[in-house]
């Protein structure tokens, strides 16, 4: 399921890239989603990229991170704890990229001139589910230094929260930081009995 989103994402944004009218009615726009029911933004604008970097890095994360958490919830299916990981990911990516835009949605639903594109809260969700997992797994911080995945989670919220405050780099670090919430808590909402194997993670 990985390669497909990574493939879908890539297609639809690079179309959007020559295609600004487009883009702009796949976009999560709080105001159309609030006053005009345009529901479909809150999923949509996760697969629409400003540019080849801010796709590019999203999908080299999502290949890092998405075909782990593939073998680990077919690993749950295979000890009986879920159905089917096929689901349990889509729940993960799409549940990750719909949580990350609430907080927009209810700030800037009277804004018409707010806008925001990208799969980086549904990417955080699958980073961060993979830390739940895996949480002494190395993570390596600005792609240079390896660190324990859990304090790379704390490290990354710290972030996120301080660069919000800042504000003023048109990146939605919101999103990230609610994605990344929500792929963490994942696993418990799958089955609150994962607490132990999140748990034994940090077992040597």
């Amino acid at each position: 399921m990985t390669y497909i989103l990574i493939f879908l994402t890539a297609v639809i944004s690079i179309v959007c890239f020559n295609n600004r009218e487009l883009a702009s009615k796949l976009s999560m726009d709080p105001y159309a989603v609030w006053h005009r029911r345009e529901w479909w933004r809150l999923i949509t604008h996760g697969f629409v990229h400003a540019d080849y970097t801010h796709l590019i890095v999203n999908m080299f994360v999502l290949w890092s991170f998405g075909a782990l958490m593939e073998q680990i919830f077919k690993i749950q299916e295979f000890a009986g704890v879920i159905l089917n990981p096929y689901l349990t990911y889509f729940l993960l990516y799409f549940g990750g990229m719909v949580v990350a835009s609430l907080y927009d949605l209810f700030k800037w639903r009277d804004n018409p001139y707010y806008s925001s594109i990208g799969a980086s809260g549904a990417v955080s969700a699958v980073v961060f589910a993979s830390i739940f997992f895996q949480p002494l797994g190395l993570i390596y911080f600005f792609g240079v230094i390896p660190i324990p995945g859990i304090l790379f989670g704390v490290l990354y919220l710290f972030y996120e929260r301080w660069s919000a405050r800042r504000e003023g780099d048109r990146i939605n670090h919101y999103a990230h930081i609610f994605g990344a919430i929500y792929g963490f808590i994942f696993p418990l909402l799958m089955s609150p009995s994962l607490i132990h194997v999140f748990l034994q993670g940090f077992k040597f």
